[in-house]
């Protein structure tokens, strides 16, 4: 009698322990696959380089379900979505922001996007310098040449660009938001005349230049 008792309870236990191996693998491959679901892609700005530390964050139904940033290279995976259609936003600092609407995520996939992500800087965070140039007599001068260049701390330059002054005498140029000294230079028939700027956060900076020009040349 003891035999069977104990032989009952082993088959007994031997059954529990196969449903709850059977149990456990289904919340298991659920839960991989649950895990498995989303995107992944690179951010990238529209020279093909890859954006750090953009938001990528899915939305669905006018909510955010969940946001992560790209690595040092742009890369980042989004994933732990359930199956359907979402929204994806993409925004980085000085950068306008990005938005693939009526993506498919399938469960137990996790869907490609890189060839789709790619960012363009935003024009209101460009540093504007905008000019004008006049000979000694307060006229403007028309077609001189304006030549850029940032000045490092060292005294070493870097050319950022050339450009002449229009028929006002006008001239502007831009370049990405950040703390430089701007060098600009006018030059023409052997006049030259130069300005720094000291340009900080995103904004237009103004100047005026004079060149000093022989009566003939006017």
């Amino acid at each position: 009698m003891t035999n069977r008792f104990a032989l009952r309870k082993t088959v007994l236990f031997m059954f529990m322990k196969k449903i709850f191996i059977a149990v456990a693998l289904v919340i298991f491959s659920a839960a991989a696959a649950f895990a498995q679901t989303g995107v992944k892609g690179k951010v990238k700005n529209n020279k093909g380089k890859g954006i750090p530390n953009a938001s990528v964050t899915a939305r669905q139904d006018g909510k955010d379900i969940k946001t992560v940033q790209t690595d040092a290279k742009g890369n980042f995976v989004l994933d732990g979505l359930k199956s359907g259609k979402y929204n994806f936003v993409f925004e980085a600092a000085g950068y306008g922001s990005g938005l693939l609407a009526n993506v498919e995520v399938v469960t137990g996939n996790v869907r490609e996007l890189s060839d789709r992500l790619i960012l363009s800087p935003d024009k209101g965070t460009f540093v504007i310098v905008m000019g004008s140039v006049f000979n000694q007599d307060g006229r403007s001068v028309t077609g001189a040449k304006i030549e850029a260049e940032k000045v490092f701390s060292d005294g070493s330059t870097k050319k950022i660009g050339s450009y002449y002054s229009n028929s006002a005498g006008e001239f502007s140029f831009r370049q990405p938001e950040g703390a430089a000294k701007i060098r600009v230079t006018a030059s023409l028939k052997g006049a030259k005349a130069s300005k720094d700027v000291e340009v900080e956060m995103a904004a237009i900076y103004r100047l005026a230049l004079t060149l000093e020009m022989q009566k003939d040349d006017q």
